[in-house]
């Protein structure tokens, strides 16, 4: 009988070597020689229609081979054919992921067939993850994978057949996920819970590479409660204005999609840095980046709008729901806050909020 360990965390079939990527030390997965064969066997017996779990199972038992001392169990095998980690990524599995709704932070042209991929579990995914992939979070790994795209995907589709599919639900940490910025470094915040289960807001960068002091104490609730308060005041003046009776503007419509669009993605994003690695951050904050300048430029032509545009009944809608503001739901908040707010820059000791009226 021969029993094969896992070497820190490595998945099955590689292991870990020393290296360095732009400048961090980390370790990079190579293939085991004592085991990459025994995981490619495992995905080419699979991809064959009629081999089941057990067959597998079966096959690595009368062939006396172990993991962890311990015999295959179907769980384990299920569990490692879905990991693209294995893939060796070409365009279909962009498409593939693509198609299922999965947040896919590489560009097409990434897919080279070479390398295997991460997924990372967006919050609210957790429950559901073997299930479907949609608001999963996939990027090209540093490492090469260990079987062609094509077996990897005829196992990943034969997996999927006998599941069903439901809609992903979105994270909602805060309402205003994607509008705050750390005053310092003018890197996103996210909201991370401590084990009291309190929640900070944290600079990303900071998370990232250490390179920004980060935002000092901010507590997530009371930085809510304390925009909910400016808000108020802001509307309280706005209301002396008159709103002016306007046409709807078609261009104001598409550019708030569009917005919506960049918002949502920025979040997305900003709900996989949490106990990411630092390979995953470093590629998230360069993508909310370029997602930031776009939202800040459509926040900027939006506002030149709204201004001239909001109705007497926009201003009421935004009255009523601040005055209703603890029975009104996470996805109405996050409205009144787009309606308002362009973007926030904070600190422990310094709020500037950008506003749209």
């Amino acid at each position: 009988q021969r029993g094969f360990h896992m070497s820190g965390a490595a998945p099955f079939g590689f292991q870990l070597e020393p290296t360095t990527i732009q400048g961090i030390r980390t370790k990079m997965m190579k293939p085991d020689p004592e085991t990459a064969d025994i995981a490619r066997l495992m995905f080419e017996m699979y991809a064959q229609p009629s081999t089941s779990f057990g067959d597998i199972a079966r096959h690595f038992a009368d062939e006396g081979i172990l993991i962890y001392d311990k015999e295959l169990t179907r769980g384990f095998i299920s569990q490692m054919l879905r990991n693209p980690i294995y893939a060796q990524a070409d365009l279909e599995m962009y498409e593939f992921f693509k198609n299922q709704g999965t947040v896919v932070i590489n560009e097409a042209a990434d897919f080279a067939g070479t390398n295997g991929c991460y997924l990372y579990q967006g919050r609210d995914v957790q429950a559901r993850k073997n299930k479907h992939l949609k608001d999963q979070i996939l990027v090209v790994a540093p490492s090469e994978g260990l079987v062609s795209a094509d077996v990897w995907l005829r196992c990943r589709k034969k997996l999927m057949a006998n599941t069903t599919f439901q809609n992903g639900r979105k994270a909602k940490n805060t309402w205003l996920a994607g509008k705050v910025k750390c005053g310092r470094c003018g890197y996103a915040l996210m909201s991370v819970g401590n084990p009291s289960g309190v929640q900070y807001l944290r600079c990303s960068k900071r998370a990232d590479n250490k390179s920004c002091p980060g935002c000092g104490t901010l507590r997530t609730r009371e930085f809510e409660q304390f925009i909910y308060g400016e808000m108020v005041k802001k509307m309280a003046q706005f209301h002396t204005l008159t709103g002016k009776r306007e046409t709807v503007n078609p261009k104001l419509t598409a550019l708030k999609v569009e917005l919506a669009h960049v918002e949502d993605e920025i979040e997305k994003l900003l709900n996989t840095l949490t106990g990411a690695s630092a390979v995953l951050i470093s590629y998230a904050n360069t993508k909310i980046e370029e997602l930031d300048a776009q939202r800040q430029t459509l926040s900027k032509e939006i506002a030149a709008l709204s201004a001239e545009s909001m109705s007497p009944e926009q201003i009421e809608r935004l009255s009523v729901y601040l005055n209703r503001w603890e029975e009104i739901d996470f996805d109405d908040r996050r409205q009144v806050a787009d309606s308002l707010i362009s973007q926030i820059r904070a600190t422990g000791e310094c709020v500037a909020i950008e506003w749209k009226i």
